[in-house]
């Protein structure tokens, strides 16, 4: 019977958003109640939990790029504007005398003159009618909100990168709002640790001592990545320790750290519970996160159909963009890669300017956002629709490792165990192809790990412990062989990363982006066959 009345809910739903010609698959103001208050019931006693929107980023002058929410806060909210709040209490709190509430919402308000411009604001009545709240303020009202922070015994928030502008002569937007809150909290009087820090502070707190080897090894990584990270003594001795006794020595010390913080402010508790949250997916999450994923399997099988050598790098971009854009996705992902030959060495290539590919290798890492949830889907292809020797030994050498990746995927596992089991395969196959000496040689032909969770954002953020039921992750082994390179000329160039998008569950891991073929077969058979750009040509414009 439940499972009867949902369904004429949502088709309720699609009725209705059907008249209004607007998509009818969003997700409901419902799922995202009921994700506020599941954060709730993991706040700390007498906590608030406070958001801030994303920034409007500026691309040129008086050109914005197109506005995109904060993920966390789309998922608490589904308020896609800019210039908005959001406070959850962990307990019913009365600040105005009024009745008791648990949560508040501050909006941008309405205004006929911008809207006439930039677009339709829910603004005050728009957000309790459509977004389910029943308290919301205007952003202006944020000053004065009567709330005395230092009543709580903790203040959670996510550390502020300073990469909003300020609007001059606005005094409801985020800069104002960012300021009004430090002011009220007394943040300048706070020493916080970053973003960067809490990801590895998580990583190092969820890793057992069997595998405190490998963890130093992707934290050295990390901190050549982000230079903040070399200020901070324990990750630094962490990433360069010999031996697992001084590494969970080191990791008790970091507990010790940020439990000393005697400060109510707190900025690395919210990042872990949020990655808590959004770790395991919702039956409605992972319906629109696997059309995304679909929508881009769909871009890499119509581009293997119409793929030919005299192509550019950035027409093959569009193509896939064109289908993404034909099945309703809003945006992509993160910024599409196209790498011909050698420029598929470069993990994140994102300039797509060669203009033929000629016969070379094409590596295609692109992902389809659809309502705020993301695929990402790399395929690696002859342009000329079929491989040579030499690709064809290490693209299957790269598929063989992504198998036994995508089989390591179980609830349980580790999340390291994918990377572990590929690394294992790649290392013993260039071995025997002569590429390296050894599998235990030092090498950057696979310089990156297999797999990360997805989901709102490209990188979800996560617990990065035993993968659990109902959790997306990414596996996807590569080998990046550039021209230079100490081996055999005739590797020189190649480039092959399979990424698939991979639904971990009781039953098993299941390839929610199988439908665009990963085999030497299946590859060059589809690239057999005709597409519906075949004969399509513009005007030389020369």
């Amino acid at each position: 019977m439940k499972f009867f009345l949902n369904c004429l809910l949502v088709l309720f739903s699609v009725l209705i958003s059907a008249q209004d010609g607007l998509p009818a698959d969003y997700l409901t103001k419902d799922f995202h109640k009921e994700r506020r208050q599941a954060l709730r019931e993991l706040l700390p006693d007498n906590s608030i939990a406070v958001f801030f929107a994303n920034p409007i980023r500026n691309r040129a002058n008086d050109v914005d790029y197109v506005y995109h929410q904060d993920p966390n806060f789309y998922y608490l909210t589904g308020y896609k504007e800019p210039h908005a709040v959001l406070l959850i209490f962990s307990e019913d709190i009365n600040a105005d005398n009024e009745n008791t509430f648990n949560e508040v919402l501050y909006v941008q308000e309405k205004n006929p003159l911008a809207e006439m411009w930039t677009g339709h604001r829910l603004g005050v009545e728009g957000a309790k009618k459509n977004l389910g709240f029943e308290k919301v303020y205007n952003g202006s009202e944020f000053v004065d909100s009567g709330i005395n922070y230092s009543d709580f015994d903790r203040i959670l928030f996510h550390n502020f990168h300073d990469d909003y502008r300020d609007s001059k002569g606005n005094k409801a937007d985020l800069h104002s709002l960012i300021g009004t809150f430090k002011e009220q909290i007394n943040y300048d009087n706070f020493t916080p640790i970053s973003q960067n820090q809490i990801r590895i502070y998580q990583l190092i707190k969820a890793t057992e001592v069997d595998n405190s080897a490998n963890v130093a090894q992707t934290i050295g990584r990390a901190v050549s990545y982000y230079p903040d990270l070399n200020e901070d003594e324990i990750i630094i001795k962490y990433s360069q320790s010999q031996d697992d006794a001084t590494r969970m020595e080191l990791k008790q010390k970091l507990v010790s750290k940020v439990a000393e913080n005697k400060s109510n402010l707190n900025v690395s508790l919210l990042p872990e519970l949020m990655g808590k949250l959004r770790e395991i997916k919702t039956e409605e999450e992972l319906v629109l996160l696997t059309k995304a994923i679909r929508i881009s399997a769909m871009g890499q099988r119509e581009v293997m159909k119409a793929m030919h050598p005299n192509m550019s790098e950035s027409e093959i971009q569009g193509i896939h963009e064109y289908v993404y854009k034909k099945y309703g996705s809003e945006y992509e992902g993160y910024p599409s890669i196209v790498g011909a030959g050698n420029n598929g060495c470069v993990l994140h290539y994102i300039e797509n300017t060669k203009m033929k590919v000629e016969n070379d290798l094409v590596l295609m890492d692109l992902g389809a956002e659809y309502h705020g949830y993301t695929a990402d889907v790399t395929r690696t292809i002859p342009a000329n629709g079929k491989f040579t020797s030499e690709q064809k030994l290490i693209y299957n050498l790269v598929y063989e490792a992504q198998e036994a990746g995508i089989k390591a995927s179980v609830v349980g596992a580790s999340f390291n165990e994918p990377n572990d089991v590929a690394k294992i395969v790649i290392n013993e196959g260039l071995q025997k192809l002569g590429i390296i000496s050894s599998v235990d040689e030092k090498h950057t032909y696979f310089p990156h790990g297999t797999s990360h969770y997805l989901g709102l954002d490209v990188h979800d953020p996560g617990t990065y412990e035993a993968f659990k039921p109902n959790t997306v992750i990414t596996v996807e082994p590569g080998i990046y062989i550039p021209d230079g390179s100490p081996c055999d000329k005739k590797w020189w160039g190649i480039a092959v990363r399979i990424e698939d998008d991979i639904l971990i569950t009781e039953n098993g891991p299941i390839n929610l982006s199988g439908e665009a073929p990963r085999t030497v077969e299946a590859i060059e058979n589809l690239m057999k066959e005709s597409s519906a750009l075949d004969d399509f040509e513009l005007p030389n414009l020369d």
